[in-house]
């Protein structure tokens, strides 16, 4: 039996490894967020901060993996097979949990799904003990520490969010938006406090946790806690003023300063999280061989009741990885990209859609704010206005939000988790480092009327993620375990192969995704390009791309609705329907994004295409319009099993459908190309085709008076072609749009 565990053992490492991966490729956004939205400096520049802030918290972490080890279980009433079984399901859930959240570029919390599989995996098999009898499930599981998570996760959303808002409205009244000109007297007290503040984070949760710390020198910065932070202060202050004075961007260095910080912390505080579970079971299966055990289920191990006797090299080996990942995952960008398109302070890239809840807030938030409004006397709402005056923002061309916001973001998030720590609160890193820059964002006035319906759905999207990661990995986790039990060999191979099926599709999905976003890399080239004619063609490129498809899409969908109707398939209606519904939702991204490039070309060029522009835009709004009211009553029509559609109909419809799809196709040819040679005649074909749909619906008409026929399927029938031929009319008017503002 012992090779069964050796494999085990094997896949668990294998998968710490990969847990390396996607771990810090989530845990990156709690760092890297402030200042790649900030551009505090290049990007390569702030990768390297930060990857030598991760390699050195890992190196010198204190290896606390008692969580994994104890800190759920209660490991001397589980057998060695038990816990072999309960550590490969947490693995498998975690890796394959979070590789599915970096996937989808959403921020979620490591801990939660460390602690919550590990809460699953336990109690599926506390479960089997429960019904053995003998136990009690307190004596089998610590409740405490699960319930101390969740408790983490309301009050760590909660406290950061008001905190960030607060502090942030504090500092944009000091600073103002035009922070340059308002630095003389105040840049270095700030920049005293930050750095001041990061060195306490350092000291309470990275350097003072380090196990090269011995007990003398971590007793005596307790005794000396504030004296350290005084002359820290005062130091780091009359530093900060020297450096003003030779014209050194003082938020530059607290922005790399703290990414440096909090990298170093989140890699020596949160490693337990990716590799606490696979080297609880390293330790365990040492411990088994060497008591000579030859009974793994009856083998208690209350061997890992002790602390951790995790190898420094063991820990560099992780960091190294760690810092490998931070550089070459793709993951971690999307990541990044998600929480900083939440907080940037323009319009930009709205990745997320409206929803009923961000409306109602929204018109909430606008009436009480009318309400306190009222109440402000005029000066001071005026006072308060011109400190939050926009149009003074020094805010260079592809940046999402300033180096104050930065700064305060960092900062405070630091100081929060000390706070935290200090006081024994399970504040959550990633909910923490998240909500405070959402509260700062709201505070600094980015999430406007024009954005806050789209910020408050992202928010709440990542907010439901969080639950939904808690909620997952303890019902997966569970299910695994159980698997391990009862299943054996077959199940825990079944188990490995599940979770090698879901990272190899995961990354397919993943390359599949990047390559249908190269029109959102399009619109980030376009976003960061300075000069005019750059800016113009990369623009024509967006729009041909967008138009083009488009096109086609109405091709497709076409045919599908027509498919679906003439062969009473469901199915494919509903797939067409939903179809519909996600491209109008990105066809509204796309035109915003669209609108802020005709903005940035010049001004006499915008002049001349701006109507050829919008005369595209609508006809493509009037495309997805045409589909959705042409595809509603068949889903209806074809759901409720009414009656087919007559032979007669499909013949005069089927040869119908394949010209119009050939039109289409050669519309989104000559638009994607821009060889518009064929245009006229494509014009002139789908007058044609207009023409025979005319006649048909004449006829059609004809039918309805004269013939007895199924009054539905009549009417179903004369809507379609009624919908057809302004579907053909809208494409002839974006190949008209398209070859007039490409010319």
């Amino acid at each position: 039996m012992d090779f069964i565990y050796m494999g085990i053992l094997g896949f668990l490492l294998v998968l710490a490894t990969f847990d390396l991966f996607v771990g810090v490729a989530n845990d990156a956004v709690n760092f890297l967020s402030p200042a790649v939205g900030a551009r505090a400096a290049k990007f390569r520049t702030i990768l390297i901060v930060a990857a030598v802030g991760i390699f050195v918290g890992a190196a010198t972490s204190s290896g606390m993996m008692d969580i994994a080890r104890h800190g759920i279980l209660n490991p001397a009433m589980y057998s060695f097979e038990q816990v072999m079984c309960i550590f490969l399901a947490v693995a498998a859930t975690d890796v394959v949990l979070l590789d599915i959240f970096n996937m989808l570029g959403m921020p979620t919390s490591t801990t939660v799904s460390m602690v919550f599989g590990l809460l699953g995996g336990s109690t599926a098999l506390a479960m089997v003990k429960l019904v053995e009898g003998g136990h009690t499930y307190a004596e089998l599981i610590n409740t405490d520490k699960a319930l101390s998570v969740i408790l983490g996760i309301f009050l760590s959303v909660a406290i950061a969010f008001v905190f960030g808002y607060i502090v942030m409205w504090i500092s944009r009244v000091i600073f103002t938006f035009n922070y340059k000109r308002h630095l003389r007297w105040t840049i270095a007290l700030f920049g005293g406090l930050s750095i001041t503040s990061i060195i306490y984070f350092l000291l309470v949760s990275g350097i003072g946790k380090a196990r090269f710390m011995t007990p003398v020198v971590t007793e005596w910065i307790g005794n000396n806690e504030m004296f350290i932070l005084l002359a820290c202060f005062v130091v780091f202050t009359v530093l900060m003023e020297l450096l003003h004075l030779f014209r050194v961007n003082i938020f530059k260095i607290i922005v790399l300063f703290g990414t440096f910080a909090l990298a170093m912390a989140f890699a020596g505080n949160d490693l337990v999280n990716f590799i606490g579970v696979p080297f609880a079971g390293l330790e365990s299966y040492e411990d088994y061989v060497a008591s000579g055990s030859g009974n793994p289920s009856t083998y208690m191990m209350s061997a890992l009741l002790l602390p951790s006797t995790t190898s420094p090299w063991f820990l560099i080996a992780a960091g190294l990885i760690m810092t490998i990942a931070i550089f070459r995952s793709k993951k971690a960008h999307k990541v990044i990209e998600t929480s900083v398109n939440l907080a940037r302070q323009d319009e930009g890239d709205e990745v997320f859609s409206s929803s009923r809840i961000a409306r109602r807030t929204v018109r909430n938030v606008l009436a009480a704010t009318s309400v306190v409004d009222r109440c402000i006397p005029r000066r001071v709402k005026n006072w308060v206005n011109s400190r939050f005056n926009m149009e003074e923002a020094v805010l260079p061309e592809g940046v999402a939000f300033d180096l104050v916001r930065a700064s305060v973001n960092l900062v405070l998030g630091g100081l929060l988790i000390v706070v935290g720590t200090s006081l024994q609160l399970p504040l959550s890193t990633t909910y923490v480092a998240f909500m405070v820059a959402m509260g700062s964002s709201l505070a600094d006035r980015a999430w406007g009327r024009e954005t806050a319906v789209y910020r408050i759905t992202g928010v709440i999207t990542v907010i439901g993620g969080w639950f939904i990661t808690a909620g997952a990995a303890f019902i997966v986790s569970f299910t695994f375990s159980m698997l391990n039990y009862f299943g054996g060999v077959i199940a825990m191979t079944a188990v490995m192969a599940i979770v090698v099926f879901a990272l190899v599709n995961n990354n397919r999905k993943f390359k599949k995704k990047q390559e249908e976003e190269s029109v959102d890399i399009l619109f980030r080239k376009l976003v960061r390009s300075h000069d005019k004619a750059e800016t113009w063609q990369l623009l024509t490129e967006h729009v041909r791309t967008t138009q083009s498809a488009m096109a086609a899409f109405a091709g497709e969908q076409y045919g599908s609705v027509v498919n679906g109707l003439l062969n009473d398939d469901i199915k494919t209606l509903r797939h067409a329907a939903e179809a519909v519904d996600d491209e109008k939702n990105m066809w509204k991204r796309y035109r915003r994004k669209e609108i802020i490039g005709m903005r940035k070309i010049d001004y006499l060029q915008a002049v001349e295409k701006n109507t050829w522009f919008h005369l595209g835009c609508n006809s493509a709004t009037q495309i997805i319009y045409c589909l959705k009211r042409m595809i509603e009553p068949c889903v209806e029509h074809v759901d409720n099993n009414f009656a087919p559609m007559p032979q007669a109909y499909a013949d005069e419809l089927r040869p119908l459908c394949d010209d119009v799809i050939t039109l289409f196709n050669e519309a989104a040819k000559a638009i994607r190309t821009g060889d518009f040679s064929d245009a006229d005649r494509i014009l002139v074909e789908g007058n044609a085709l207009k023409a025979r749909l005319s006649q048909l619906r004449h006829q059609q008409q004809d039918r309805i008076q004269r013939e007895d026929s199924n009054i539905k399927v009549a009417l179903l029938y004369l809507s379609t072609l009624q919908e057809t031929q302004e579907l053909i009319s809208a494409v002839r008017h974006l190949l008209r749009a398209a070859r007039r503002f490409q010319e």
